[in-house]
């Protein structure tokens, strides 16, 4: 209920259409066949029920689990229940042939003596509805699958609890299961075959490892039917994508969280307290706003998440490209061209620099005893394609800055987040190969001159792209599959972002190699499981970006 507004409050009501029974293996269809073994065990009700005789034949191998799982249950109900339902089969394999429409016995509707579903609260038009919920907002369970829901809302007296006016009525189409796409694997690239999976506890590796994630989720603010008119409207809805995206986040367990494209309001309002629940501290750099005409609230950024129990927060550095652009204009552009040059240069993007302390102990690394820092730089670099000379003048400022920190400190680099670049341009030269060839067709494009000399353009760090290491990894069991996942020529994943419109490789993990070595890599997905859905995002996977996950181990190596 809301709360009062001139003596009037909103009365909400969810109600279902459960009267009617829905197959457990096709939600879409009636059940007509209800399985005697389940309602002797006492399993919940719904997956008692099949559409057709073949329906549980098929599902019998699996389904005959649910009954083993709960044998003492049925050990000690007796078998009284046998006369209730119909006769068991000897097979093993009870199926009550009754059918279950609206004609069917209400003895077939029950369990022992407890009722199905609760008493009905309306009856109208020969409908029958039953009461689910009572707040404005209404998550629907398994329950509800196969079923019509109606959203009902009422204005109220306050005081009186009399309706004001007649009530609104919204009815959904039927409740479908949620899309459970198959968990993604981590593929070991340090010389063993086995493939390991994401343990339930999160603990995937010794306690000398730890595990980086980096995803472009997909800003609400961006999710339009209009770009994506392929994704259905309910795939693309933001309660809908935030509960699948905090699902998979949270499925891969991972030590390090470097998110791209996280709105202002859904950080605050959704996946900081959400991932605290999980055990991460969160930290958050908004885009600057010079360009953005939006509303503040939904202008998104870069956030940072790191587990409590494994790593503490020592320092934050924020990046702010709109400034570098500016102390860029002042030194180097005559001040009649400074306004031109700003318009080019200033776009609103930002990184995000964290410096933290593990917790957990280093393995293999020369001093046991000495803080094991690693600094982290989450970006999302600018989009345009025609803007070739500020991705790459952005990348560079970047660089500079995580020199900078490197010179103060022996420290472990990882570079990660939304490049906007394909692998073989300018940006990925330089972040792969520590300089930009002069001859490089994107250095054309310097309207300002401010990548001129060439030379200039260049790094000291040794920097590795993580997911290479599929192109070097021997012949094994899932890395053969990830090799044909991969560009042979530029040693980078086919792609990171699938539309319809492009597919290509925009995402990176880059380390620095002379501290860390890449232990195992999240498996790639291919092209053609996603085409299903004709591109991402889609009912499975709720970004048009694919989430890259490295585990790492600090190196030994001798004191500078």
């Amino acid at each position: 209920m809301d709360h009062p507004f001139f003596g009037l409050v909103c009365r909400y009501r969810i109600q279902s259409d459960r009267k009617v029974a829905v197959c457990s293996v096709h939600p879409s269809e009636l059940a007509t066949l209800q399985c005697l073994g389940c309602v002797k065990a006492k399993i919940p009700v719904a997956k008692s029920y099949h559409c057709s005789p073949k329906c549980f034949s098929d599902a019998w191998q699996h389904h005959r689990v649910l009954h083993d799982r709960a044998a003492s249950a049925v050990n000690e109900n007796g078998n009284e229940e046998e006369e209730l339902f119909g006769r068991y089969n000897s097979s093993g394999s009870g199926v009550l042939n009754t059918s279950l429409s609206g004609s069917a016995s209400s003895a077939s509707l029950t369990n022992g003596s407890t009722p199905l579903y609760p008493a009905a609260v309306t009856q109208r038009s020969g409908e029958t509805w039953f009461e689910v919920g009572r707040s404005k907002i209404y998550t629907p369970s398994a329950d509800d699958i196969g079923h019509v829901l109606k959203f009902e809302c009422v204005v109220v007296d306050a005081e009186t609890k009399l309706p004001v006016g007649h009530p609104n009525t919204l009815l959904t189409s039927r409740v479908i299961p949620a899309p459970s796409p198959t968990p993604r694997r981590l593929i070991p690239v340090s010389g063993l075959d086995a493939m390991v999976p994401l343990d339930p506890d999160g603990r995937i590796s010794s306690s000398g490892t730890f595990t980086v994630l980096s995803y472009n989720i997909l800003s609400d603010v961006y999710a339009t039917s209009e770009t994506y008119s392929y994704c259905p409207s309910w795939a693309l809805s933001w309660p809908y994508r935030r509960q699948n995206l905090l699902r998979e986040i949270v499925g891969y367990r991972a030590d390090i969280v470097c998110l791209q494209e996280v709105q202002s309001d859904h950080y605050e309002e959704f996946f900081a307290p959400e991932l605290d629940k999980h055990g991460y501290q969160a930290l958050y750099k908004r885009k600057t706003i010079e360009v953005y005409n939006g509303n503040s609230l939904t202008i998104d950024g870069c956030a940072t998440f790191f587990r409590r129990d494994r790593f503490s927060h020592v320092k934050k550095y924020e990046v702010e490209f709109n400034k570098a652009a500016q102390s860029l204009t002042d030194a180097l552009v005559p001040s009649a061209q400074r306004k031109t040059a700003l318009n080019r240069l200033v776009k609103d993007n930002v990184a995000l620099i964290v410096v933290l302390e593990a917790k957990f102990n280093n393995q293999g690394a020369d001093n046991p005893g000495k803080r094991q820092l690693l600094c982290i730089a989450n970006t999302h670099i600018n989009v345009h394609q025609d803007l070739k000379d500020v991705k790459l003048w952005q990348v560079l400022t970047l660089l500079k800055g995580l020199e900078k920190i490197a010179a103060s400190a022996d420290i472990p680099m990882l570079v990660c987040g939304d490049f906007n670049s394909v692998p073989g341009s300018a940006p990925h030269s330089l972040l792969a190969m520590g300089k930009v060839d002069p001859l490089h067709p994107d250095l054309v494009v310097d309207p300002l001159g401010i990548l001129r000399p060439h030379n200039k353009l260049t790094h000291q760090l040794p920097l590795v792209s993580a997911y290479s290491s599929f192109a070097r990894v021997g012949v094994g069991l899932g890395s053969d599959q990830q090799k044909r996942r991969m560009d042979a020529t530029t040693n980078e994943p086919l792609f990171t972002n699938c539309t319809r419109d492009f597919i290509g490789a925009l995402d990176y993990i880059f380390y620095t190699a002379d501290s860390l070595m890449v232990e195992s890599l999240l498996e790639l997905l291919d092209e053609e499981s996603l085409r299903k859905d004709t591109a991402l995002p889609s009912p499975e996977w709720s970004s048009d970006h694919i989430a890259l996950l490295a585990e790492f181990r600090c190196k030994s190596r001798p004191r500078r």
